[in-house]
């Protein structure tokens, strides 16, 4: 078995674009070529991949050598493209409206409710399922980002990610601390004394408008609040939510454990700050071989769940991840089918997904895959601990992305004011959130 040293990382999610996901697209056209295949005979496969290690070219020679792997057990070729965060809502949105994309594609697994509404992507039923080993195969939490309840999956769990608090043992230690903070109340205490001397406590990335949804979702579970009613309604406005989207804009605003300068990040800086020592925390979703390739050192890393308001991490209030992770889907129309779905089995096989998710620091959510040593590292077990445990699925609502969008600027628009010195009151948080929720649809 070939087995990749490598410990590569998803990047990030860049911004989602606003876009109307409710209007049935016009064309939801397979991308293989008149000349690469057919049903009865699939030679040619097209794959949009997302971007998961630190750049471009290091996936495409994570995955090239799997996708000769595949070509020389069935005789399909696969082309490979490796899309970009920031792109690929929009690539995928394009495809669906022209009719031109490809036969099998990654997708952020928030984004599965809001694709599906569209009718691009084939519904994932039993009879499906079971053509590559079941359904019973996938963990539970991550099936739970596929797609509105009460239908058809629109995509498959391929890798899976959760959040965790990265600390710096050294800055820990310097400053008198002997452990990671387990409550927010902790966190802030913690962060005052390691914020000194031109040095942070806490990364974020204010610019980032889906890592922007997924600090505020926790903290509003934390909260008791949904952001969508049980109709699917937006609701922003509720105490909950202002009382998240304060309590993670105050961590800037008020707290001051948080640079200023973060409310410009977008690209994973706040990673750079923290490899570099001048940040003492950052939470992420498997960021190890980040930190590695910006030189540091595993052992100077500490990796521990993320705070609670009190307790311990749990369902309920005492949610403390969303359900991160990529799913694999394919387009409705693609001329390949049966390629497509021997490939979807390829790579959620037991093997592909001890492979791939061992190099991108990832989750398997192929249970069997699990039991593999790789993933009993300190930072992977608590990653694992997380998703089965304490983590919960982002609203699976067909507006999903447009409030990754809006909330997420709202938050940015928040982190504005506090870099620039202004107040941030549960007044203006509301007004902000209102502003967000008048964009989105209402019915």
């Amino acid at each position: 078995m070939r087995r990749i040293s490598a410990r590569a990382v998803r990047a990030a999610a860049g911004s989602a674009v606003v876009v109307s996901l409710l209007a049935a697209a016009t064309g939801c056209g397979g991308g293989t070529s008149s000349d690469g295949g057919s049903n009865r005979s699939p030679k040619t496969l097209t794959y949009w991949a997302s971007n998961q290690g630190p750049n471009i070219e290091a996936d495409k020679k994570i995955l090239e050598p799997e996708l000769r792997k595949f070509e020389k057990q069935t005789g399909i070729k696969v082309k490979l493209e490796v899309v970009p965060w920031s792109d690929l809502l929009n690539r995928i949105m394009t495809a669906a409206t022209s009719g031109q994309g490809p036969d099998v594609l990654n997708i952020g697994n928030t984004w599965s409710a809001s694709l599906q509404a569209t009718g691009a992507l084939m519904p994932w039923d039993e009879a499906s399922f079971g053509k590559i080993g079941g359904r019973d195969r996938f963990v539970e939490s991550a099936l739970g980002s596929t797609g509105a309840r009460g239908q058809d999956p629109a995509a498959v769990p391929l890798y899976s990610m959760s959040y965790a608090l990265y600390y710096n043992k050294k800055m820990f230690a310097d400053a008198g601390v002997a452990k990671p903070p387990a409550t927010w109340d902790e966190l802030v205490a913690t962060g005052k004394k390691l914020s000194k001397d031109g040095k942070w406590a806490l990364g974020a990335e204010g610019s980032n408008l889906s890592n922007n949804i997924h600090q505020v979702f926790v903290l509003g579970k934390q909260h008791g609040a949904d952001f969508f009613d049980a109709q699917g309604r937006p609701d922003f406005t509720s105490d909950g939510a202002v009382k998240a989207v304060k309590q993670y804009v105050d961590f800037m605003a008020k707290d001051k454990i948080i640079a200023p300068g973060n409310a410009e990040y977008a690209q994973n800086q706040s990673l750079s700050d923290f490899a570099k020592g001048r940040t003492a925390m950052v939470l992420w979703q498997a960021a190890a071989s980040t930190f590695t390739s910006q030189g540091m050192a595993d052992e100077d890393w500490g990796v521990a769940p993320v705070p609670v308001a009190s307790g311990a991490p749990g369902q309920g209030t005492a949610v403390n991840s969303m359900v991160a992770g990529i799913n694999m889907a394919v387009f409705k129309n693609t001329r390949n089918a049966d390629g497509a779905m021997k490939f979807v089995k390829f790579m959620t096989s037991d093997e592909e997904q001890r492979i791939l998710c061992s190099t991108y620091g990832s989750i398997p959510p192929v249970k069997a895959a699990q039991s593999d040593p790789a993933f009993d590292r300190p930072e992977l077990k608590v990653l694992r601990e997380t998703l089965g445990a304490s983590a919960q699925a982002l609203p699976q609502v067909p507006n999903e992305s447009q409030f990754e969008t809006v909330v997420g600027t709202a938050v940015k628009n928040l982190f504005a004011t506090a870099a620039g010195g202004g107040a941030v009151t549960e007044e203006s948080v509301k007004a902000e959130l209102a502003k967000a929720q008048q964009q989105m649809p209402q019915s």
